[in-house]
């Protein structure tokens, strides 16, 4: 059986309806108190919250779920010590340990604590593998030369933000980068300003991330952000990045003349 640690966002929903089209049975829907999923309310649920996370694996092994999928956003949430319970006291200097460290190092410390309480993670992209679109132009709109010629400059910035466990994407213009993802994600660093002429999101997972929990995602929001805020299109890197209803971002995009370039990876 597999359940959906669903966080906010279109993921959840579009992991849900790929299982559907394929006559699969419906995820155990797993909400941390706080995190809403944006999905039907007839799906089997099951509430935590990370006080009693040694109880909810637990239940979650009983119920018989062998398989497990991170899907959507879920923010740090806080500590309630007087909460913890007994199943999951001993779990609490890893937890710890794990919300002191950047994006990728807390997943791969959760990601232990699943695996050796028996579960397998599955990857959203393996349940749902159309998200991932080929190489090239998804879009009527293309990038100009000189734009592609600067993705080496976008590559080292990824790379710099992977040494530091944030940040999977940066703006580029003027044959620079003019800004880079912060804690609060891509979508508050393309609204921080008005970009200049020519200026385009570039967007990927971090170099050496583990890619069954947290690859990038992009979808209408991001687009019409964009465009609201004089982006002229978008790049991510092929294989590493979700589209969630590509024809309405397509849409977006080519109604203001922007592009959504997919770049093949070597």
């Amino acid at each position: 059986m597999l359940a959906l640690i669903a966080g906010t966002g279109g993921l959840p929903s579009a992991l849900v309806t790929s299982l559907t089209r394929r006559g699969e049975p419906a995820p155990l829907i797993c909400e941390m108190r706080g995190f809403q999923a944006e999905l039907p309310a007839d799906l089997p649920r099951l509430p935590f919250r990370m006080e009693t996370l040694g109880s909810f694996l637990a239940d979650l092994r009983a119920r018989g779920v062998t398989r497990l999928c991170l899907a959507g956003a879920v923010a740090r949430p806080l500590i309630d010590p007087a909460a913890i319970d007994a199943a999951t006291a001993p779990l609490v200097p890893r937890l710890m340990a794990a919300m002191a460290q950047g994006d990728d190092g807390a997943l791969r410390a959760f990601i232990a604590i699943f695996e050796e309480a028996g579960l397998r993670l599955c990857a959203a992209q393996d349940i749902a593998p159309d998200l991932l679109p080929p190489a090239g132009a998804m879009t009527r709109g293309v990038p100009t030369d000189s734009q592609l010629a600067v993705l080496p400059l976008a590559h080292a910035a990824l790379a710099e933000m992977a040494a530091r466990d944030i940040g999977q994407s940066c703006i580029l213009a003027a044959g620079q980068v003019i800004a880079t993802e912060r804690q609060d994600g891509t979508d508050a660093m393309i609204s921080s300003r008005q970009w200049p002429v020519g200026a385009f999101l570039y967007k990927a997972p971090k170099p050496g991330q583990d890619r069954r929990a947290d690859l990038p995602v992009i979808g209408p929001d991001t687009a019409r952000n964009a465009i609201q805020h004089g982006l002229s299109g978008i790049v991510i890197a092929q294989g590493g990045v979700m589209v969630l209803d590509r024809a309405a971002i397509c849409e977006e995009l080519d109604a203001a003349g922007g592009f959504l370039w997919v770049e093949a990876q070597p």
